[in-house]
């Protein structure tokens, strides 16, 4: 078999390159797709979910939303010349990453799941198939409101869903893993790169 011509970035949260991150490479690798998950943080060896709120400092303090979609960015306009489709898929800021990316014309198609800084850049106008999952709930802000403002918006090319669940529903290394909503959502997935990573 010779190189795909696909390409996914998975972007990670604020722990870095953990298990769940592993898993969803894993759970990706059926799709024929080269997939590559590059450390956004400045350490090696990734924060435990015990260690939330280090993670936090860590990532505000010497990473940060803007400067890790540089980075992605970057490693984006490289993938373009190598493969015909690339897209991103991220979780929670990962998941904000990745819809910052989706009005920058260098990708395909652009997946985030649980982005909560998503409502911080409301006015982002993807220029690629985007699709957007929510948990039902979140303990930081209204869901409800973000995603009827999303389609307020009536922005032809983003698709919204929204799963029963908290954050981090979707993880199975995760204490709020709901494995009847990450199973719907992970089909949601496979259906939405079905449709969109198809060859031409």
């Amino acid at each position: 078999m010779g190189k795909p011509n696909k390409a996914i970035l998975l972007i990670h949260e604020i722990y870095g390159l953990n298990d769940h991150m592993k898993f969803m490479k894993q759970k990706l690798s059926k799709l024929e797709a080269d997939i590559t998950c590059p450390n956004l943080l400045s350490r090696d060896i990734p924060y435990s979910y015990e260690e939330e709120g280090r993670a936090y400092q860590n990532f505000i303090q010497n990473i940060g939303i803007d400067e890790s979609s540089k980075q992605i960015n970057n490693m984006l306009i490289q993938l373009k010349q190598e493969y015909e489709r690339v897209g991103v898929i991220g979780f929670s800021v990962g998941a904000t990453i990745s819809w910052l990316c989706s009005e920058n014309n260098l990708c395909d198609f652009v997946i985030g799941c649980y982005g909560s800084r998503i409502r911080d850049d409301l006015n982002r106008r993807p220029v690629c198939p985007t699709l957007l999952i929510f948990p039902a709930e979140e303990k930081t802000f209204d869901v409800d409101y973000l995603v009827n403002s999303l389609k307020q918006k009536r922005e032809p090319l983003l698709e919204i869903k929204t799963f029963h669940g908290f954050h981090g529903f979707m993880n199975p290394f995760s204490h709020a893993f709901n494995k009847e909503s990450a199973d719907e959502a992970f089909q949601t997935i496979n259906d939405f790169l079905e449709r969109h990573l198809a060859d031409y």
